[in-house]
């Protein structure tokens, strides 16, 4: 049987699949970690997918084991702004649109929209982030929404599998580097060998295959199935096995990104629970709020700007806290590799491909990379069957991801900068431009967008091209004929649930700091 893994490259990605392969088979593979003592990981503190949940509830761990331990925080929606216009802003929720007589809450909102802000009147996670309040109240409960946290038959499913039978109503933030500590101490109390040391060659056989890894100090670690988890380098995957890399720069030009962990009193500040991402001359800022600090960076092309001015824009956006804070400036591989299944070499993470952190995709690509290689995991006579399937589900998420990605800069009204008025001209993905006529005359659902599984269920480009604004979008021309009052109805009940939760939900601030107790 295949059942000796070796795992090259800590950090979140490494780290994850241990934890995870560990808790898929137990004691019947064999694992073994190394990474470098010297390397340090890119995570400079993540946002995530609602989906991970199914990562934490996979390994038996409870909010309360990790999160106080990862400063970590909940995540309700991502938060655009200034992507129309400077001053405006808009969400885009975990939180499934409603339908009214067979047609989205959306299409009726173009039809009668009660307000100006689709988001709020559509979905009730706009209130309740506005206020900054917890999802949970101080008892642990979740909001009464239409989501279903304990439904036996979601136990046990893959997130493709998941999407669309319902929508859980948060992610998380947290610190990169502390998850990563975490999770190693999981994995190393159940059996995983963890050898910090740097690895000087890859030792391949004569049928091109990995027979080993040479280190400085343990010599070389053999197994039968090695996982490149050594970030935008793929030690492995693109320089010992020579795998092409697919550059997606063309349609998506951000190459680079300057960051900074900024500590903060939280308390005084308080915990607005989304990922921020606001616009930029050449870019945008994304905005993470962690238990005690701020993670913060400036996403942006180096066509456009230079590191210099960026990190100079970072730390006047921030303002004063930045000022003694070192920056961590980042050149980002923006694309794929061909395939992230090599011989008997597996790529997970930024090994395997990586897009701008805009949907904050990059753990969601390592957690669904992970479930894809315990599904198909190969057995003594290394069906190549199960190798195809698993880079073409790989292929399929992050080449949807990128067009979901390349459809925020199309749709963006912005243009008044030269970077901006670039992004209504440049080439987009294979299929966006005709997805993209169809969504002008009717807005899109499962049968429009991306046919393959990517993690973003159709009301999420509803909420791109509501949002943004330079895309003219009308409702289904059915509804001019339709009667408007049970679309009222759930309107006005949206806005009665939303201002009743905003009446009786904890702050999020006040919920962490509960949890962070003894």
């Amino acid at each position: 049987m295949t059942n000796k893994v070796v795992i090259v490259g800590g950090g979140t990605a490494g780290w994850m699949t241990a934890s995870y392969l560990k808790a898929a088979f137990g004691d019947r593979i064999d694992i073994t970690l190394v990474e470098s003592g010297k390397v340090g990981t890119i995570g400079v503190g993540e946002a995530t997918f609602s989906d991970i949940r199914h990562f934490f509830e996979f390994l038996g761990l409870k909010e309360s084991d990790w999160m106080p331990a990862c400063n970590a925080t909940y995540k309700l929606a991502v938060r655009f702004e200034n992507w129309r216009e400077k001053g405006h802003y808009f969400y885009h929720p975990f939180e499934q649109v409603r339908s009214v007589n067979g047609f989205p809450l959306t299409d009726w909102w173009l039809q009668q929209g009660p307000t100006e802000r689709f988001d709020k009147d559509c979905f009730v996670m706009a209130s309740v982030i506005d206020a900054g309040l917890s999802p949970r109240r101080l008892d642990g409960s979740l909001l009464d929404t239409p989501f279903d946290e304990s439904a036996e038959e979601m136990r046990g499913l893959t997130m493709s599998e998941h999407q669309g039978k319902t929508q859980f109503p948060y992610a998380y933030h947290f610190e990169a580097a502390l998850l990563a500590k975490y999770l190693t101490a999981y994995a190393v109390e159940r059996g995983v060998r963890h050898v910090v040391d740097d690895v000087t060659d890859v030792g391949l056989d004569e049928r091109g295959w990995i027979k080993g890894v040479r280190t400085a100090g343990h010599g070389e670690l053999t197994g039968d199935l090695f996982v490149d988890c050594t970030g935008f380098r793929g030690l492995l995957l693109n320089k010992a096995l020579e795998e092409p890399f697919i550059s997606y720069q063309d349609t998506l030009p951000n190459d680079s990104a300057v960051a900074l962990q900024v500590p903060m009193d939280m308390e005084r500040r308080g915990i607005r629970p989304c990922t921020t991402a606001t616009a930029q001359d050449a870019g945008w800022i994304w905005t993470i709020p962690l238990m005690g600090r701020v993670g913060t960076g400036y996403v942006y092309a180096r066509d456009y700007l230079s590191p210099e001015e960026a990190e100079r824009t970072l730390r006047e956006f921030v303002g004063p806290a930045a000022a003694d804070v070192e920056a961590n400036h980042i050149r980002m591989r923006i694309g794929r590799s061909r395939n992230s299944w090599v011989r008997n070499c597996v790529a997970v993470g930024l090994a395997s491909g990586f897009v701008e952190p805009l949907e904050s995709t990059g753990i969601f690509f390592i957690h669904h990379a992970i479930e894809q290689l315990v599904k198909n995991f190969p057995g003594p006579d290394w069906d190549p069957v199960l190798r195809d399937r698993y880079n073409d589900g790989v292929a399929h998420v992050m080449d949807g991801v990128r067009e979901f990605l390349a459809l925020h800069y199309q749709a963006a009204k912005r243009d008044d900068t030269q970077y901006w008025r670039d992004t209504k001209t440049r080439a987009v993905p294979d299929g966006l431009a005709e997805r993209i006529e169809k969504w002008r005359a009717q807005l899109p659902d499962s049968e429009t967008i991306y046919p393959y599984y990517h993690g973003l269920p159709p009301y999420s480009y509803m909420c791109i091209l509501l949002g943004m604004g330079a895309i003219d979008v009308k409702p289904s021309a059915a509804l001019a004929l339709s009667d408007f009052s049970a679309a009222q109805q759930e309107f006005d009940a949206i806005r009665d649930k939303a201002r009743q939760l905003v009446k009786t939900l904890p702050e999020a601030y006040t919920y962490f700091s509960r949890m962070h107790q003894p």
